[in-house]
């Protein structure tokens, strides 16, 4: 049995108990053996197992290793490794292969993590169970016959299923919480900007962000430290201080935490969460913190206005993807006009397509005011709320989705049961806010979560504090 933190796996590195020639093996093995749950597009296993044989000689040799070493990642299909394919699980980017490294990548290879292979997701990122793969869909490892949540749902299972130690993925607008949440690990997305995106194929510029995915905080910690700060590559990633997240202690003194009471008398909200997020409440004020019920009056525009700022940067993203430069070009066209219609439809799936076209229609002349226009007024709004809500207290308490993991295939005919899963979770993406999911335990054989939610730039707080839970 593996170590399930990185501490752990270090330490029995360090002891002898353990080769990272055996770590990476076992990992391999447990790829090898639930190859049905569908995780990885594509598993480096020869190129883990020598850089592993590389790390033990220069252990056995004194010599000194970066604080990943020994470490197995998954990384989403949306990073760039280069050398290596993404294809951010499309048709499109099948045979594309990266000449360069994102700067998460990189800064995780820097410190010498060995990275296991790319885990399959939505396709762009586009998806909230992990079925509008170009690959096929993700099972749950909790059951199969349930999605894993999306669109980092192959990060979350790559994890839950111990197929490596940390993962690697995306965030939109909750495609790293709302897995973690349906398959029991912690995800967390940072402030918007706190990592670099050079290298993270975009789906919408303004939101994306670079999450992790691990069996505990501190393992998240980490990766945040070493993986946070400015890069000259990309203007939103601003010259802040990185702190040492990973010493950060818990944080003892009473906290102030809102959550918002009307989201747990809806009809919308399951059972089973609604009855975990109650228990979540009074476990939290018996530890001493004062939990305050408040109202937010925008959650009707949530969704419509993440939806249209979303597929209107989508549109205007993937509008690169054109058949003449990289990626899929149809062999069946004739001329430029039908280049471009014949390979877009061949190399988009069902929803890409769907989110392009209604991406372009909010864009397009006479009803740019009317739909985008309005949707970043409401933006502000919406981030404003947020703000003043955390400058009078230090967290907000939400659920992660209004629903338990659903049976694959259930949502597939109907988007906007797939959209509205993502009511919970598109907030902190739209006020560009950090979160985490946290798992508290399960409904039955589902695991269920909460999130907590901090103001900008407060991640080392937030860490801190679910350290102490």
């Amino acid at each position: 049995m593996l170590p399930t933190s990185i501490a752990a796996t270090r330490g029995a590195l360090d002891k002898g108990r353990l080769t990272t020639v055996q770590v990476v093996r076992q990992y391999l093995h447990a790829i090898d053996d639930q190859r049905y749950l569908n995780i990885y597009v594509e598993v480096y296993g020869d190129e883990a197992l020598a850089t592993a044989a590389r790390q033990d000689e220069a252990r056995s040799q004194g010599a000194g290793l970066g604080r990943l070493a020994g470490v197995v990642v998954s990384i989403k299909d949306v990073l760039c490794y280069a050398g290596h394919g993404v294809s951010a699980g499309s048709a499109m980017l099948e045979n594309f292969v990266s000449p360069y490294n994102a700067t998460a990548v990189q800064r995780l290879l820097d410190e010498d993590a060995i990275i296991i292979g790319r885990t399959n997701c939505d396709e762009f990122a586009m998806g909230s169970g992990n079925e509008n793969s170009h690959y096929g869909p993700t099972r749950n490892a909790a059951d199969v016959a349930r999605v894993p949540g999306g669109s980092s749902g192959g990060a979350a299972v790559s994890v839950q299923a111990g197929t490596c130690l940390v993962a690697v993925g995306s965030s939109t607008g909750g495609s790293v919480r709302q897995p973690a949440s349906f398959c029991g690990v912690y995800g967390f997305k940072p402030t918007y900007g706190r990592i670099s995106r050079h290298g993270l194929i975009a789906y919408g510029s303004s939101f994306d962000v670079v999450g992790f995915l691990g069996n505990n905080v501190e393992d998240i910690a980490l990766l945040l430290e070493v993986t946070a700060g400015a890069d000259g590559r990309d203007a939103t990633a601003p010259n802040k201080p990185v702190l040492p997240y990973s010493k950060t202690t818990t944080e003892p003194e009473q906290q102030s935490i809102v959550y918002f009471a009307d989201l747990l008398e809806s009809d919308a909200l399951d059972p089973a969460i609604k009855k975990s997020m109650q228990e979540t409440i009074e476990r939290l004020k018996d530890r001493g913190h004062t939990l305050t019920p408040a109202k937010f009056s925008y959650f009707d525009y949530v969704v419509p206005t993440y939806y249209v700022l979303t597929t209107a940067e989508a549109s205007s993203n993937l509008s690169r993807y054109d058949g003449m430069r990289y990626g899929y070009r149809s062999p069946e066209a004739t001329d430029l006009a039908d280049t471009y219609t014949k390979s877009r439809t061949e190399g988009f799936g069902v929803e890409v397509q769907r989110r392009i076209l209604l991406g372009t229609f909010v864009l397009s002349s006479g009803y740019y005011d009317a739909y985008y226009g309005k949707a970043q007024k409401v933006r502000r709004l919406i981030h404003d709320h947020l703000r003043g809500i955390l400058d009078a207290h230090d967290f907000i308490l939400m659920p992660v989705s209004p629903s338990l993991p659903w049976p694959v295939g259930e949502r597939l005919d109907d988007p906007v049961a797939n959209y509205l899963a993502d009511v919970y979770t598109v907030l902190a993406n739209l006020a560009g806010l950090p979160a985490i999911a946290i798992p508290a335990g399960t409904a039955g054989h589902l695991p269920v979560g909460f999130q907590l939610m901090a103001d900008q730039w407060e991640e080392s707080k937030l860490l801190s504090f679910v350290k102490g839970l």
